[in-house]
């Protein structure tokens, strides 16, 4: 195909913006925009555009948000615009196949993980829970199961050992935006042939939820240092000491035995807090005590002593 392509970008948080930046800088037209609803953010409960919205109205574009993608009005509003592909990052709804066939192309879609590996919402975070040392982005061919279609491009990237997921996530999507554009170019050349995914390696990556960020002291320092920084920022990794809740950052893990119960509080100073687990010491060097703001643990231990002796469960 000659001509520009005709575009609609279908997106909603932060993740996506650099992928709708690429493709406004690029030589095809984005027709139209579409996100998830304002919703009500902060202590006021002002209504809030998302971040993919901000940037199409500074370019001038549609932008469509509707509640629900599976009626028939909203089809009929895609094919006002006549796009000839559908791109799709972090948009935060399964489509039904009649908007997956809503142009002639297709939809693509911008997946933060190696597939099949870490199908699903939390794909970023779950690979740093687990302790990989790499992942990277997917441009893949969208059909209706969730993250299971052919793949067109991948790209990689490492996992650092200070990573968290809100490090992680803006390098990968400046390195999906960069992968998104080589993956269009290639569908309008017709030079890339989509890759099924192989089933028997697939790995889930479902939506965190608070409990998960309840520390188990009794746990491997180096399993709670993975879990501590795929919770950060969100839902953040916790426990409580003497009925307060105690929220964690900056882990290390210390290669250093401990005959003390897992838990224990083995030293705190301006290096950190030292907490034995299950195998090994575990230093944490930002905290943020329940109604405090976080903060490095030297801080903390001026207004709020935390001795050695005492245990979080």
């Amino acid at each position: 195909m000659s001509r520009p392509l005709r575009l609609i970008f279908m997106g909603t948080p932060d993740f996506a913006v650099p992928c709708l930046q690429a493709l406004l800088e690029g030589p095809d037209m984005v027709t139209a925009v579409v996100c998830q609803p304002d919703r009500p953010r902060g202590r006021g409960r002002k209504l809030e555009p998302p971040p993919v919205k901000r940037l199409a109205a500074a370019n001038g574009l549609p932008v469509l948000q509707p509640e629900s993608v599976k009626g028939p009005e909203f089809l009929a509003q895609l094919e006002t615009f006549a796009p000839d592909l559908l791109v799709v990052v972090a948009y935060g709804r399964i489509l039904p196949p009649a908007v997956l066939r809503a142009a002639p192309l297709g939809a693509i879609n911008v997946h933060a993980s190696l597939l099949p590996r870490y199908r699903g919402a939390a794909p970023i975070q779950w690979a740093l829970i687990n302790g990989d040392g790499e992942t990277g982005v997917s441009i893949m061919q969208l059909d209706s199961g969730m993250d299971t279609g052919p793949v067109l491009l991948m790209a990689r990237e490492a996992i650092r050992p200070e990573d968290t997921a809100g490090t992680l996530a803006p390098r990968l999507a400046a390195l999906g935006a960069q992968t998104l554009v080589q993956a269009v170019a290639g569908l309008k050349t017709g030079q890339l042939s989509p890759r099924p995914q192989e089933q028997a390696l697939a790995t889930q990556a479902p939506m965190l939820d608070k409990a998960l960020g309840h520390l188990d002291w009794t746990q491997p320092a180096a399993r709670l240092h993975c879990l501590i920084r795929g919770c950060d920022p969100w839902p953040s990794a916790y426990a409580f000491l003497q009925g307060r809740r105690y929220r964690f950052f900056r882990p290390a893990c210390v290669e250093q035995s401990s005959d003390a119960a897992p838990g224990t509080i083995c030293r705190a100073d301006g290096s950190g807090l030292y907490v034995a687990s299950g195998q090994g010491l575990l230093c944490l060097r930002e905290i943020q005590p329940e109604g405090k703001r976080r903060m490095p643990l030297a801080a903390c231990l001026h207004g709020m002593p935390l001795a050695p002796g005492l245990i979080f469960t």
